[in-house]
């Protein structure tokens, strides 16, 4: 591996091949470095739907991120609109206003401009009909602001974005695990490899840190988030253990952003330690504002319709590792089980029914004359008023703690199902300070010369919690300037060329 390249990139998800595409189309020998072998490539995107939000004004932009929609798509579907207002107020309200501005600004604006260049490099989008959308009076209606999903989820997605890479001359190396960056008079001359064979150096005028955060190791997890977090399962893949923090820290990149924040969700009981493959996000279970969530004493702990699941079910596993044994449970009777998505329905999945609350309890191990009193009075705190899952229904459970704020209905018609969960993270939330440009700053706010960065580690964008399709959306918009920045650079570095 002795060689040069215009441009390193390290990792190889969605961020990762967005930057090595975005290098490549600006005429720069580009090299993807993947700490994992080949079966294991795509990062945490492969565990991903594959769901970007961006900004739209109604559905003929819409239509240049899909494909044209036949005349009975148009006419079966309402997905209004999604301003670039919109987003950035969504972005800072679940942030607690806290979003670095100028990251914030650059997301949305670019995220419209970025789906378009997303398809024009081969990647295939379709309207979110199974996650994102209800049927009223016989047609579909999208909510929450994303709408859209590449096709054949995240393993598709990046297969697409290798193919692509590759059919523009990116090489891309599995088991090249990048440990160090090679600095000269302050700026980036190369990376220091560990591959099977032992250590090697990549020359490049530029690298691109794009490998993830350090959701997969229990050790940083524990020091940065707290008590308890290096007990939570990792949604996705084992190998984000913060490799990129690390080298740009060493490097002297400023950390920034939320360190003991982080992406965590409701997860099967059950799941394996680290994502499946196969099951991908199937483990993953956001229906709750449909029913009640308790814990094992038979108390429910948050307030299940506070808003729509996209903007809640970021932050509620860090309440499900709080409760006893690290578990919850979510709740559900007959007249709601037509709404649950599909990943109710796995094989895989802790699930239990009786016709009774009480042996609902028993099956689940929940406290059983607690979990009576709580549903008992849960019905009783019920308002009246008309139930719609695709706005801010305002039908609530009030005179309770916690309070239910909408979507809020009785359980009271048998059969009961119950659902067992724990705290599954996605990514963590601290990591490296960029410039809207993806471009890696040091702790005196410097440009780090040939350094970049995108992706999950890129620190400030998430404070506490996150809009739904926002990371994906994020790691191709910082990803992509990244690429660009880094080709521009190699080019004014008169670095060494293709023949």
């Amino acid at each position: 591996m002795g060689q040069a390249f215009d441009v390193v990139v390290v990792g190889s998800g969605n961020a990762g091949l967005c930057a090595a595409l975005a290098a490549a189309e600006g005429g720069a020998r580009t090299l993807v470095l993947e700490r994992a072998p080949r079966e294991w490539r795509g990062g945490n995107s492969h565990f991903t739907a594959g769901a970007f939000r961006f900004a739209y004004r109604g559905l003929e932009d819409v239509e240049q991120v899909v494909g044209p929609l036949d005349e009975h798509e148009r006419t079966a579907v309402e997905v209004g609109s999604y301003s670039e207002e919109q987003y950035y107020d969504d972005l800072c309200r679940v942030t607690q206003y806290r979003c670095d501005p100028e990251l914030a600004d650059r997301l949305v604006s670019d995220s419209f401009p970025a789906m378009c260049w997303m398809r024009s490099q081969g990647v295939r989008f379709e309207l979110m009909y199974g996650r994102q959308a209800f049927q009223v009076r016989g047609r579909h209606r999208f909510w929450g602001g994303l709408i859209v999903e590449s096709v054949g989820g995240g393993a598709d997605l990046v297969r697409m974005l290798a193919d692509a890479a590759e059919a523009r001359g990116v090489t891309l190396r599995y088991d090249a695990r990048a440990r160090r960056l090679l600095l000269e008079g302050g700026r980036v001359r190369g990376v220091k490899v560990q591959t099977p064979q032992g250590e090697e150096t990549v020359r490049t005028p530029a690298v691109v840190l794009a490998s993830g955060g350090f959701e997969a190791s229990a050790q940083l997890r524990a020091a940065y988030l707290g008590p308890d977090w290096d007990l939570a399962k990792v949604r996705g893949t084992p190998y984000n253990t913060g490799d990129g923090i690390v080298m740009g820290l060493e490097a002297g990149a400023e950390p920034y952003g939320h360190w003991s924040g982080c992406h965590a969700v409701a997860w099967d009981q059950n799941a394996p330690a680290h994502g499946d493959r196969k099951i991908a996000d199937g483990f993953q279970k956001h229906s709750y504002p449909f029913g009640i969530m308790v814990n094992r004493e038979g108390r429910r702990f948050v307030d299940e319709g506070a808003d729509f699941r996209n903007y809640t079910y970021a932050k509620y596993g860090r309440e499900i590792l709080r409760q006893s044994d690290h578990v919850a449970f979510q709740l559900f009777d007959r007249k709601v089980m037509h709404l649950l998505r599909d990943e109710y329905r796995i094989p895989e999945v802790t699930r239990a029914e009786a016709d009774t609350i009480r042996e609902l309890a028993r099956r689940l191990e929940i406290d059983a004359d607690a979990l009576e009193r709580t549903v008992a009075e849960f019905n009783a705190a019920v308002q009246e008023g008309d139930f719609d899952p695709t706005v801010k229904d305002g039908k609530a459970a009030r005179g309770i703690t916690p309070p239910k704020s909408n979507w809020a209905l009785r359980l009271d018609e048998p059969p009961f199902v119950g659902y067992g969960v724990t705290c599954g993270i996605t990514f963590t939330f601290g990591g490296l300070r960029v410039t809207p440009d993806a471009k890696v700053l040091d702790t005196e706010h410097r440009v780090i010369p040939g350094l970049f960065a995108c992706g999950e580690l890129v620190g400030g964008l998430f404070y506490h919690n996150y809009p739904g399709g926002t990371g994906l959306m994020s790691g191709t918009v910082f990803g992509r300037r990244a690429g660009q920045g880094a080709a521009r650079l190699a080019e004014s570095a008169d670095a060494p060329r293709r023949a």
